[in-house]
């Protein structure tokens, strides 16, 4: 048997060059400068824009900038644990979290670090932070209804499950309220919630977590928490982090919602890390692709088509505006991305209108598609109802003599804004909602006094549970509200009025 010389050597190169291979798996790089959690590193050529590097004292980072001479790296952690001259790895990955069943009931940081002082999270799998939305052809059309339990938005602004539906308002209007609210209503579904806790305070976030347990919401619940004390980084990414959880459930066939709490604090701590980078500032200072940064986070949200799976990922963002300034550069931004918005007035709030919900202005541009048969027929006309009222208040306030036929529609106008108030953390079953606006809508209130309708809805409620339960059950079941069922209601409605008037007579 003869040995061929070039053959041996050629396997022998080969060998060392594998070898070599497997020992040059990173790109080692130097920190040039640091500070307020970004930094400069020179060295790493062949970086890509999005990869994950680490720094010697163990301190993660995502490469943000692609510079000429030197790569910028915006820090996940304690940028004052790193010094200059530090080396700096690249991994070859890009930034991902933990994602999985293991993180449900679990409060979490971007990283998918725990912060409920459980232990750690052990989840099967990882994800990207940032992936391609669904394609046109991966979707479907928004049409199943995903209840917030709230009356006044699933009868006139409806979210359907795939949708971006944006809640939108001055500070302290209730906006983190309706989306607890919706939140709490997926009790007993199928829906898996992630609350992404944006740049809030850190007791702001406490509180929130306190009454979703309270509710035992936690049960099917991930907070994803970046509070205003965290570097601006983690507060950057927080919302690609919730967003990627719930894409794990999405395609699985699951159906999840997602609350970015809130994206006003997202962009600004965007804005913070592109300035430091050198980016060129915009309108409001703002640099000119944060408008990508939105979209291709809301774009996520979707209704997959039944070859993906059928799942979906439905999005609620919260923007915060200053004096009602809708026109604003981040709120027409995120306007221009979503189905429709939920628009909370301080004017209705401070008036005990609660939710404070301007109806000119909210719209959900799905609409009756998101909606049940039931509700669809009760609320059509609801909306424009309201509007009618809220001149008519404006012209009655000049003190004019009104014929008996506008009194009485502004009488029902007060009776229908009295119906359409909600306490906090107390949301609706779709088929209550239905009867109640039914109710109010057809003048079974007319007789009660504005200040006693929320207790009269409370007994009628009552008393449909109780004693008409096979209509409510027809409600709950078919989810129509057909000739046999609408003439069923009309005498249990009658009945009840019948016996209000009785025992509330003066």
């Amino acid at each position: 048997m003869k040995f061929n010389a070039g053959e041996i050597a050629s396997v022998i190169q080969k060998e060392i060059e594998d070898f070599r291979g497997q020992l040059q798996t990173s790109e080692v790089g130097h920190v040039v400068e640091v500070g307020d959690g970004i930094a400069r590193v020179y060295g790493l050529a062949s970086a890509m824009a999005g990869e994950m590097v680490e720094f010697a004292s163990g301190v993660r980072g995502q490469v943000f900038n692609l510079e000429e001479n030197s790569v910028g790296v915006i820090i996940l952690g304690d940028y004052l644990k790193i010094s200059e001259g530090e080396e700096v790895r690249t991994t070859g990955a890009l930034l991902s979290v933990p994602v999985g069943n293991a993180l449900i009931g679990r409060v979490v940081d971007p990283l998918g670090v725990a912060l409920d002082g459980k232990g750690p999270v052990m989840a099967e799998s990882t994800r990207p932070l940032e992936t391609t939305a669904p394609g046109v052809a991966g979707r479907q059309p928004v049409k199943q209804p995903l209840q917030t339990g709230i009356k006044a938005v699933d009868a006139m602004t409806p979210v359907g499950r795939g949708q971006r539906e944006l809640i939108i308002g001055d500070r302290k209007t209730g906006k983190t309220a309706v989306a607890i609210d919706a939140i709490i209503n997926q009790k007993g579904g199928d829906v898996i919630c992630v609350y992404v806790s944006c740049g809030q305070r850190a007791s702001t976030t406490a509180g929130v977590i306190e009454a979703l347990t309270k509710a035992g919401a936690m049960d099917y619940t991930i907070v994803v928490s970046a509070s205003a004390s965290d570097p601006a980084p983690l507060q950057y990414i927080a919302p690609y982090a919730g967003a990627a959880i719930a894409e794990h459930f999405m395609y699985q066939g699951k159906h999840t919602l997602v609350v970015y709490d809130d994206l006003t604090r997202q962009a600004t701590a965007y804005r913070q890390l592109s300035l430091l980078m050198r980016r060129p500032p915009g309108r409001e200072a703002y640099p000119g692709d944060v408008f990508y940064c939105h979209s291709r986070l809301l774009e996520r949200a979707a209704k997959l088509s039944d070859e993906l799976g059928g799942g979906s990922m439905t999005a609620l963002p919260i923007i915060e505006t200053l004096e009602g300034e809708v026109s604003a550069y981040i709120p027409t931004n995120v306007i221009s991305i979503t189905d429709g918005q939920i628009y909370l007035e301080p004017d209705l709030f401070f008036k005990g209108v609660r939710p404070a919900i301007n109806v000119g202005i909210s719209v959900s541009r799905v609409g009756g598609n998101a909606q049940t048969k039931a509700m669809k027929k009760v609320a059509g006309s609801l909306r424009l109802d309201l509007a009618a009222f809220r001149e008519l208040e404006a012209f009655a306030q000049l003190g004019t003599e009104l014929d008996k036929a506008t009194q009485q529609q502004l009488d029902r106008g007060y009776r229908m804004v009295e119906l359409l108030k909600q306490p906090q953390f107390k949301p609706l079953a779709a088929a209550d909602q239905v009867m109640s606006i039914y109710a109010g809508s057809k003048g079974y209130f007319d007789k009660v006094p504005v200040p006693q309708v929320q207790d009269a809805e409370t007994n009628m409620l009552q008393f449909m549970r109780e004693t008409k339960s096979e209509i409510r059950d027809a409600l709950v079941n078919t989810g129509v509200l057909d000739d046999k069922t609408e003439s069923g209601l009309k005498t249990a409605l009658e009945e009840w009025r019948k016996e209000w008037e009785r025992t509330h007579a003066k």
